[in-house]
């Protein structure tokens, strides 16, 4: 059951940075099991993608796209810092049971707080491995106790131009709105982020809630959600509405579906030389095809 009252995030639930080090003291202090002692040698969770190398913080926290605060990669670093990102409430609308304003503290203090280790590409042709701390979005979502007809969710990121520059210019159609068909939302791949590296999440990262889809192209990442709307059609997006013929609902890594103006066939890890070839759903194939069974990838990009 929500409980619908204000607060902000307790210090007892910020995850200290020397934990990120051993990260079966942080399972077991998050509430969880200390996996880590139960598992065989060599096990792997199902998103850790191997031995994935981590980008390192710094540049994962200084080479940013958050148009809200520029075009520029290092802009969100520079402008994002005095966003005010506490008290934060999210609305929950549409087809749920449960709607109504909630604080970020309702939301997120049921569940412990998970390390995932996850492929990031970007449609511009760079990527990153970012090591998120969230919880599955699915959780949060069997919590709100959607009707029937919920089919997508709708996500919509906060509109402040006082305090968001870039949200002075008409580049967009402002706010940023982002969706979901209701499988994607509650596959367990999905995340809603609140932290990476162990440390809450920074601002110009898209602090207090951003989402995560591994899976999918970096804009569809909404970040500083404030409004869930569960619907019954498919909503708008905001690129699919700025450049419809450049960006469609799915945006599903793809390496055989070009972007209309360059190639997504390779990737540049960000601080590499050498590009390598990008990978079927960002390399996740293997969990989410199935979502895409029978559907043609090239018209449903």
């Amino acid at each position: 059951m929500l409980i619908r009252q204000g607060g902000e995030l307790p210090a007892s639930a910020i995850t200290p940075e020397s934990w990120y080090v051993n990260r079966r003291a942080f399972v077991a202090a998050a509430g969880g099991v200390a996996l880590g002692a139960l598992l065989p040698p060599g096990w792997r969770a199902p998103w850790s993608q191997g031995t994935l190398k981590p980008t390192p913080y710094e540049t994962v926290t200084t080479y940013n796209n958050y148009y809200e605060f520029g075009t520029g990669k290092d802009e969100p670093a520079k402008y994002a810092g005095a966003l005010r990102t506490s008290p934060w409430s999210v609305d929950i609308s549409g087809e749920v049971k449960h709607t109504g304003r909630f604080s970020y503290d309702d939301l997120v203090r049921p569940y412990p707080a998970q390390e995932r280790v996850y492929r990031h590409r970007c449609v511009e042709g760079w990527s990153m491995v970012i090591p998120w701390m969230g919880f599955p979005l699915g959780d949060l979502i069997r919590r709100l106790e959607p009707t029937s007809r919920a089919k997508f969710v709708q996500f919509t990121t906060l509109n402040d131009p006082a305090q968001m520059p870039g949200q002075r210019s008409d580049m967009l159609p402002w706010p940023y709105v982002e969706g979901l068909r209701m499988d994607e939302a509650m596959h367990p791949l999905t995340l809603m982020a609140t932290g990476l590296y162990g440390k809450p999440l920074p601002n110009q990262n898209g602090a207090p809630l951003r989402l995560v889809v591994p899976w999918k192209y970096g804009f569809k990442g909404g970040k500083a959600i404030v409004r869930m709307a569960f619907t019954e059609t498919q909503p708008m997006t905001t690129w699919n509405m700025a450049v419809p013929s450049e960006y469609g609902f799915y945006a599903n890594v793809n390496p055989k579906v070009d972007h209309p103006r360059w190639s997504q066939a390779r990737e540049r890890p960000v601080g590499g030389f050498f590009k390598q070839d990008t990978l079927m759903f960002n390399g996740y194939a293997d969990q989410v095809a199935s979502l895409y069974a029978g559907m043609d990838l090239r018209a449903n990009y």
